[in-house]
């Protein structure tokens, strides 16, 4: 597409846009029924905490999607995208591994974040039920850029379909006929869907990949080497593995801050209310760079349709905030009593300018990975998670606020941060 308009920018971006909210769904869906199962204050708790270390543990393959979207043009460069892939895929399981080695995950679960031990206990079998995550997400994050490249977009969206029917299919079926507890309920569920998705991208990926199998490169000297690509990759990888610290980073000092439980609870509710709104504009990363140009030369577009997609999603995060939508969202489709959903009022209102930021900063990424310069990406990330632990102790410890509260005025804080770093 060599001249977008608003109208094919769009249509272009509506599909991606739709498979990163139907993954945001995931997460209140998950919530929702886990708080209608038994225990679910230990349940939602230790399903947060697990959920936070899967993230943590997936960070060297969650840019995949961008690396593909960049740089498979051939069928050189797709050959040793993919074997680069598949070294990060296994990098990733194994880091999960090292976490559920006992000692290891004594220290970290007991010793450094304080758990209490029937959430510890309830994470651990979490945690094992997630083992296959990290590497069916790069797979599938692999494949998906290269649909995206190739105007694929709609595709990506299908995927995701089957994702969540997957995910509620399993979910359902785990909750009524075993007696696993909610917190591995979720997790077996996010599992069984991941690798539905991977399996449908490579089935939807095949026309692409024998495209690009067929492509011979345009200029032998563009094919990137592995040096080449790690190059480029690291610090995507680095930003990554930086920003997902956040979640676990917030846990331990939710832990230590005043009603402690209660906000371990309420954070992953809140947390995923906010990725729905939040997910246009990372899904407007992928877009974007597959728009701006070689040059940048359609940037004014791009941030012109970028400023009126930040402003409504956070105006509609803001109508659910300060709205009895929030009563009938937290209490009526989470299923939280009525003591944690007053938990979770205040933290969401925080959130509101949070949606606006997380465009503003995909567009920011964007214009960088086009340029092929990602360094400063990572060093926006670290300016986030310094911003995190200078500002929670200065709430939540020194101030004596609730610690959901204090996560979510550090968490937007520090974003904004980031984004002034970027720009």
């Amino acid at each position: 597409m060599t001249s977008p308009t608003p109208r094919s920018v769009f249509l272009f971006w509506v599909p991606l846009a739709a498979t990163w909210l139907m993954m945001a769904i995931e997460g209140p869906t998950l919530a929702a029924v886990l708080a209608r199962l038994a225990d679910p204050t230990y349940n939602l708790a230790a399903y947060g905490v697990a959920f936070a270390f899967a993230i943590l543990v997936e960070a060297p393959v969650i840019m995949l999607m961008s690396a593909s979207t960049a740089l498979a043009g051939d069928a050189e460069s797709l050959r040793r995208l993919r074997v680069f892939s598949w070294g990060l895929n296994v990098l990733a399981t194994g880091l999960l591994l090292i976490v559920l080695i006992p000692p290891v995950y004594a220290f970290l679960m007991t010793t450094l974040m304080g758990l209490p031990d029937p959430v510890s206990e309830l994470t651990y079998g979490a945690l094992w039920l997630l083992l296959p995550w990290p590497a069916a997400i790069g797979y599938r994050r692999f494949l998906q850029g290269l649909l995206i490249r190739s105007g694929r977009t709609r595709l990506v969206a299908a995927g995701t379909v089957l994702r969540l029917i997957a995910m509620g299919g399993s979910a359902i079926a785990f909750a009524l006929l075993t007696d696993l507890p909610g917190a591995s309920v979720g997790a077996v569920a996010l599992s069984v869907a991941v690798c539905v998705e991977a399996v449908a991208a490579r089935v939807m990926a095949a026309p692409t990949l024998r495209e690009l199998g067929a492509t011979p490169p345009k200029d032998p000297t563009s094919v990137p080497s592995y040096g080449g690509i790690a190059r480029f990759y690291y610090p995507l990888a680095l930003t990554s593995l930086i920003g997902l610290t956040v979640q676990p980073l917030l846990t331990f000092f939710m832990g230590r801050a005043p009603a402690p439980l209660e906000s371990l609870a309420v954070f992953p509710v809140v947390h995923a209310l906010s990725f729905v709104f939040r997910s246009f504009g990372l899904s407007y990363q992928e877009a974007a760079i597959a728009l701006l140009g070689p040059r940048n030369e359609h940037h004014r577009l791009m941030a012109r349709f970028g400023l009126w997609l930040g402003f409504g999603t956070s105006a509609a995060l803001a109508m659910v905030a300060f709205t009895p939508l929030a009563d009938v969202w937290f209490v009526q489709i989470s299923g939280l009593s009525p003591e944690l959903a007053e938990f979770a009022i205040w933290p969401t209102r925080i959130l509101v300018p949070l949606p606006a930021l997380s465009v503003w900063l995909s567009l920011q990424r964007a214009v960088l990975v086009q340029g092929r310069r990602t360094s400063p990406i990572s060093g926006a990330t670290t300016v986030e998670v310094l911003g995190i632990a200078l500002l929670f102790p200065l709430f939540g410890f020194g101030l004596g606020w609730v610690g959901v509260t204090a996560a979510f005025v550090a968490f937007v804080g520090a974003r904004f941060a980031g984004n002034l770093y970027l720009l």
